[in-house]
């Protein structure tokens, strides 16, 4: 399909500000001295995403509301600096920020801030309509403008994937994404049985393929009625954050199923990309380039098709 974007990303542009804490869940204390510091950077899901996908040579363009205010400046300057179209829609209330706790072993907990955002927050029809009718694929980010996006997008007849995080499975505000894309991702974290959760967001939506992460155990796949189990794969680098590994395994994936991948290969390139993301400090935007993921696709390849030793003869 010749179009002159390959996924529009919808959402999820923001702050967040690291805070490096020596455990968590962090004990009440009067003070507590963090090292390496605390810093700021632009950088939430859908700018996570939307960073993936350009570094494995997909032409993204995102869209979603941001502030005239410093915190907007850095998105904007995220994008620039990286080569990443980004359409913006004036959000009065500012650009939205959050807090991280990172823990010494890359465990994090994440605080957002509410206020900047309203019930009155919405992303224009026209322009969602004129940017995906550009696009091959959109990957909508589950803020709470995007909602109302879902629709619109349903009716150029581009395909939809999300990623609905730590959804518990019952929340009602996370169904509107769930049943209305073609690709659900979603974490293990909060669902007392994965395989229930994802067998329904198939059955009352129209996902072809739903995606459950589970961190170090890996991630699953419902494809075809039948759910199979991707392992995780060890980095070549030690493991120093969690932050975008999912934003990022989304983005292998969709690298793969738009190069034509089977769903098998694109959860391959999902768990390489994710594992890279985990080597990625908090403090850093960064992504897995194309060719640093082929050579692992390879190197995963040529390790498969290894014959096993056999057993030492007494």
């Amino acid at each position: 399909m010749s179009r002159e974007t390959d996924v529009l990303v919808l959402g999820g542009a923001g702050v967040d500000t690291i805070v490096h804490v020596p455990e968590l869940p962090l004990p009440y204390a009067d003070s507590y001295m963090i090292r390496p510091g605390i810093e700021t950077r632009a950088g939430q899901t859908g700018d996570f995403v939307a960073l993936g996908l350009h570094a494995l040579g997909l032409r993204t363009h995102h869209l979603d509301l941001l502030g005239d205010d410093p915190e907007g400046d850095l998105v904007r300057a995220l994008h620039r600096d990286r080569g990443i179209a980004l359409t913006e829609i004036a959000q009065p209330a500012g650009t939205k920020r959050a807090v991280n706790l990172v823990g010494p072993d890359g465990r994090r907990l994440s605080l957002y801030d509410d206020s900047r955002s309203s019930e009155a927050d919405r992303l224009p029809e026209k322009t969602v309509r004129d940017l995906a009718a550009a696009s091959r694929h959109a990957h909508v980010s589950i803020t709470y403008p995007c909602a109302f996006a879902l629709p619109v997008l349903r009716e150029t007849g581009v395909t939809v994937s999300t990623d609905l995080h730590n959804w518990d499975g019952e929340n009602p505000y996370h169904e509107a994404f769930a049943y209305a894309a073609d690709i659900v991702f979603v974490s293990t974290t909060a669902l007392a049985d994965p395989e229930t959760t994802m067998r329904k967001i198939v059955e009352r939506g129209r996902a072809e393929v739903v995606v459950a992460t589970a961190g170090a155990e890996g991630a699953y796949m419902l494809v075809d009625d039948e759910v199979t189990h991707i392992p995780a794969i060890p980095p070549r680098t030690p493991v120093v954050d969690s932050n975008g590994a999912g934003d990022s395994f989304a983005a292998g994936f969709l690298y793969g199923r738009l190069s034509g991948e089977p769903l098998g290969r694109c959860a391959l390139y999902g768990a390489l990309a994710g594992a890279y993301a985990c080597t990625v400090p908090a403090t850093r935007a960064d992504a897995i380039s194309r060719a640093e993921l082929l050579d692992q696709v390879a190197e995963f390849d040529r390790r498969e098709a290894e014959p096993e030793a056999e057993p030492a003869r007494p």
